[in-house]
Protein backbone atom coordinates (compact mmCIF):
# COMPACT_ATOMS: atom_id res chain seq x y z
CA UNK A 1 0.00 0.00 0.00
CA UNK A 2 1.70 3.09 -0.90
CA UNK A 3 2.11 5.81 1.44
CA UNK A 4 -1.13 8.10 0.72
CA UNK A 5 -3.32 5.28 1.25
CA UNK A 6 -1.77 4.06 4.63
CA UNK A 7 -2.92 7.74 5.43
CA UNK A 8 -5.76 8.17 4.41
CA UNK A 9 -7.04 4.88 5.35
CA UNK A 10 -5.71 6.09 9.11
CA UNK A 11 -7.16 9.06 8.90
CA UNK A 12 -10.72 7.31 7.78
CA UNK A 13 -10.70 4.84 10.94
CA UNK A 14 -9.43 8.36 12.95
CA UNK A 15 -13.01 10.09 12.09
CA UNK A 16 -14.87 6.95 12.37
CA UNK A 17 -13.41 6.60 16.07
CA UNK A 18 -14.75 10.20 16.75
CA UNK A 19 -17.98 9.64 15.17
CA UNK A 20 -18.28 6.46 17.64
CA UNK A 21 -17.21 8.08 20.83
CA UNK A 22 -19.27 10.85 20.16
CA UNK A 23 -22.16 8.21 19.79
CA UNK A 24 -21.12 6.28 22.80
CA UNK A 25 -21.01 9.03 24.97
CA UNK A 26 -24.67 10.72 23.84
CA UNK A 27 -25.87 7.31 25.68
CA UNK A 28 -26.69 8.03 29.65
CA UNK A 29 -25.37 4.26 30.30
CA UNK A 30 -21.74 5.17 28.08
CA UNK A 31 -19.02 2.51 29.67
CA UNK A 32 -16.22 4.73 30.65
CA UNK A 33 -14.01 1.43 30.28
CA UNK A 34 -15.17 1.68 26.42
CA UNK A 35 -14.82 5.12 26.16
CA UNK A 36 -11.53 4.90 27.44
CA UNK A 37 -10.47 2.35 24.87
CA UNK A 38 -11.83 4.11 22.14
CA UNK A 39 -10.40 7.18 22.70
CA UNK A 40 -6.82 5.66 23.57
CA UNK A 41 -7.04 3.76 19.77
CA UNK A 42 -7.62 7.61 18.58
CA UNK A 43 -5.04 8.95 20.36
CA UNK A 44 -2.41 5.55 18.74
CA UNK A 45 -3.94 6.29 14.96
CA UNK A 46 -3.15 10.23 15.69
CA UNK A 47 0.40 9.83 16.70
CA UNK A 48 0.71 6.96 12.74
CA UNK A 49 -0.60 9.66 11.18
CA UNK A 50 1.28 12.36 12.52
CA UNK A 51 4.71 9.80 12.07
CA UNK A 52 3.80 9.02 8.40
CA UNK A 53 3.08 12.67 7.37
CA UNK A 54 6.43 13.77 8.54
CA UNK A 55 8.20 11.15 6.68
Amino acid sequence: MSLNGRISELANKHRELDEKISQTQKHPSADALELKDLKRQKLKIKEQLQWLKAS
